[in-house]
């Protein structure tokens, strides 16, 4: 059951590296919208700080939008999605493997440039620790509900924007305890409760995510 997962996950890598157009356009989605704030806003280190959360929150969640689609498109035009709803292996571990290397490829990039745009805002290097906290514990989070909107609409020729109305509603409740666990810490305030929930959506995630993705597939492709 694994060793499928496992194939699955280092197939899609293998892919994204080889499309590295799907790739890059989310990191550089998410560069540029916080780069364009202290350009908009102006130099001001106490204003910048103060606006840093919210702006590196929603442009990992629009960044996270902005790659889903592609998510099962490419599988569903080829005619692969069918062969892995017909594989022995069970679908909502498939599933799952499929959003790892999604959220591998475009999420985890994200994060690892979030220190240096926290910089560039102004952050303190604790602040700077909590955002990488967050966004490791709530951009998989986007990622399985992004999945399950894209699972669903994967039959459709302009499924984008059903993504967008399917997953915004369900992504609030990350992006509110993601920005405010953030701003906590940049206060001196505790955030471990914060955190706490945001594992807490985790966990619900990887726990009921993939059979809501798997179904989706099902009803998708089969009608």
């Amino acid at each position: 059951m694994w060793s499928g997962m496992l194939a699955i996950i280092k197939r899609d890598i293998v892919i994204a590296f080889r499309q590295r157009g799907d790739m890059v356009n989310p990191l550089f989605f998410f560069i540029m919208v916080i780069a364009l704030f202290p350009l908009g806003m102006g130099p001001e280190p106490g204003t910048l700080q103060k606006i840093a959360p919210g702006v590196i929150w929603i442009a990992a969640l629009l960044s996270t939008l902005l790659s889903v689609d592609s998510l099962f498109r490419q599988d569903f035009d080829d005619g692969a999605l069918e062969l892995t709803l017909m594989s022995p292996q069970p679908l909502f571990v498939l599933a799952f493997g499929k959003v790892l290397a999604h959220w591998l490829v475009t999420a985890l990039p994200l994060i690892c440039v979030a220190p240096v745009l926290g910089v560039m805002m102004f952050m303190d290097v604790n602040t700077i620790k909590v955002t990488l906290y967050s966004l490791l514990l709530g951009t998989p989070v986007l990622s399985m509900i992004s999945a399950i909107g894209a699972a669903l609409t994967v039959g459709l020729h302009k499924g984008g924007v059903l993504v967008a109305v399917i997953a915004l509603p369900l992504y609030i409740p990350v992006l509110i305890f993601g920005t405010s666990a953030v701003e906590a810490a940049a206060m001196g305030h505790p955030f471990a409760g914060q955190l706490a929930y945001l594992a807490a959506f985790l966990i619900l995630a990887f726990t009921f995510a993939p059979f809501a993705i798997a179904t989706g597939l099902r009803i998708s492709v089969n009608g």
